[in-house]
């Protein structure tokens, strides 16, 4: 409306100024004396202006007729051609027009202005081309699915722009969840385009979704020869697929396949703890201990993880403590100040119901860097050594409220696994989750001293029937003397802990 009433008032300005001048003009003395073959000619002023204005048109004209001559005479000589381009000139400078302001409109995130600019350059121009592209993003931007869709499929026609059309109707599956016809579409695009980036990385995280592992290696392969990837990361993220593979074959109960996989996804990354994991149980299984030994002490080196310590036990299952514990020095050496070591050894003598050296091998972790699974091992050293029970459940109580340790995260999303995997299962993304702490969540939390009566309660006389000693009880609920174990959650007798190794 605003803009209807400033057209009007600049229309009125116009009209009045071009009167006031031509006023002006008429009272004006002067003018213009032109002289031709002896005859003179006197233009007052208002004829002077209204003459050039006329000389000028005349020359427009002229130009116009040069030009349609000289098509006509390139049309007679053979160019088929000429004469449209001559009439179609300005319609396609009226399309062209169209097509850039509808492409500033898409720019500006205008879809239904950009659509109608569309729809103009396409009336004016014959190039399905660019306006059907324009179109199909311009109906995306404007929620328009049924339209935009309906032109990309108009683009797969063409040859010219049947990637584009594919890419399009690929993007607006995985919008509507539709992964299998988005993975069918995906390698479709990526056999007409394989040097496209963006459609390479879809099609390798669609086919680690369907657990196709031997087409993402395949894909994963081509990244790296197009130059999409460098090649430390294709080496560790191939070592991933082989792992999963490796996983898939052990499922189906081929044993000599699963070992072979495993073992080639270690020799891939060495760092890869779970594959350095499957390779060693491929090594138990062959009866090569020695083998198995190495891989394990090799992958701690790099990085200690309690399933490697778990596959190192499983060498030797049936070895007495003492023997256990001479036995992990090959494997702990070199990360002997690493806090995972320090907890290994320490449940080691636990096992050994050497308390005390149990003490000295977890040192002052439960102060340095204090986890669930520390605090619960000092509460066993404490029971083992005869600590009242307002002790070890004061250790217990701490397990609640400090951090649990190391898991297996995503770095894209910070989701949490039990297990590692090659996908996330929140966000979907592929090698993404790493053996890191949890941020700790800031949770208001009651003063420990007004909690400390309610967790750890207090020590009474109460001596059973077959003349047992004191029991603790905790708001008159006796206690069953079970320390819960960190790292699976599940209960461990706290006079005689289980042996890490066989857990």
């Amino acid at each position: 409306m605003l803009w209807s009433l400033i057209k009007i008032i600049l229309f009125v300005v116009i009209i009045a100024a071009l009167a006031w001048g031509a006023g002006f003009l008429l009272e004006s003395s002067g003018g213009i004396q032109l002289t031709v073959m002896g005859t003179e000619y006197s233009f007052g002023p208002l004829q002077s202006v209204i003459a050039v204005a006329l000389l000028v048109f005349a020359v427009w004209v002229l130009f116009k007729i040069l030009a349609l001559v000289m098509a006509t005479w390139h049309f007679l000589n053979g160019d088929e051609t000429a004469l449209s381009r001559y009439f179609d000139r300005n319609r396609e400078r009226k399309g062209f027009d169209a097509l850039s302001e509808g492409l500033m409109a898409l720019a500006s995130g205008e879809g239904k202005i950009a659509m109608a600019k569309a729809a103009k350059a396409d009336k004016y121009l014959n190039k399905p081309a660019l306006t059907n592209l324009l179109t199909a993003q311009a109906a995306e931007m404007a929620g328009d699915r049924r339209k935009a869709e309906e032109t990309y499929r108009k683009l797969v026609e063409d040859e010219q722009t049947r990637f584009v059309g594919v890419r399009g109707i690929m993007k607006q599956k995985l919008a509507d969840g539709d992964t299998e016809t988005a993975l069918k579409l995906a390698e479709k695009a990526f056999a007409l385009k394989p040097k496209h980036e963006e459609t390479a990385d879809v099609l390798l995280q669609l086919q680690a979704g369907k657990e196709d592992w031997t087409g993402a290696r395949q894909t994963l392969s081509a990244k790296l020869k197009n130059g999409q990837l460098p090649r430390d990361v294709h080496k560790r993220r191939d070592a991933v697929l082989a792992l999963s593979e490796a996983k898939d074959v052990f499922d189906e109960g081929k044993s000599i396949e699963a070992r072979e996989a495993a073992i080639e996804a270690n020799r891939l990354s060495p760092d890869l703890i779970p594959a350095a994991v499957m390779a060693a149980h491929g090594y138990i299984e062959q009866k090569k201990p020695r083998y198995a030994t190495r891989l394990l002490a090799k992958a701690w080196a790099v990085h200690p993880h309690p399933d490697l310590a778990a596959a190192f036990a499983a060498i030797e299952p049936d070895e007495k403590p003492q023997q256990r514990i001479k036995r992990f020095a090959t494997l702990i050496k070199g990360q002997t100040d690493h806090p995972e070591t320090k907890m290994l050894m320490s449940e080691l003598h636990i096992a050994n119901e050497d308390f005390p050296q149990a003490r000295r091998a977890l040192g002052n972790l439960v102060e340095t860097d204090p986890t669930a699974r520390s605090v619960t091992l000092m509460a066993a050293i404490e029971r083992g050594e005869g600590a009242s029970d307002v002790v070890v459940k004061g250790w217990l109580a701490r397990a609640l409220s400090v951090s649990r340790g190391p898991q297996w995260i995503c770095e894209n999303c910070q989701h949490i696994h039990a297990d590692w995997k090659p996908i996330c299962t929140n966000c979907k993304s592929f090698d993404t989750l790493a053996w890191k702490t949890p941020p700790m969540s800031e949770v208001a939390m009651p003063g420990g001293m007004q909690m400390l009566p309610l967790i750890v309660g207090s020590v009474e006389d109460k001596s059973g029937a077959d003349g047992a000693g004191p029991v603790a009880t905790l708001d008159g609920i006796e206690d069953a003397e079970l320390i819960p174990d960190p790292t699976d959650g599940e209960d461990v007798k706290a006079d005689k802990p289980e042996e890490p190794a066989k857990t």
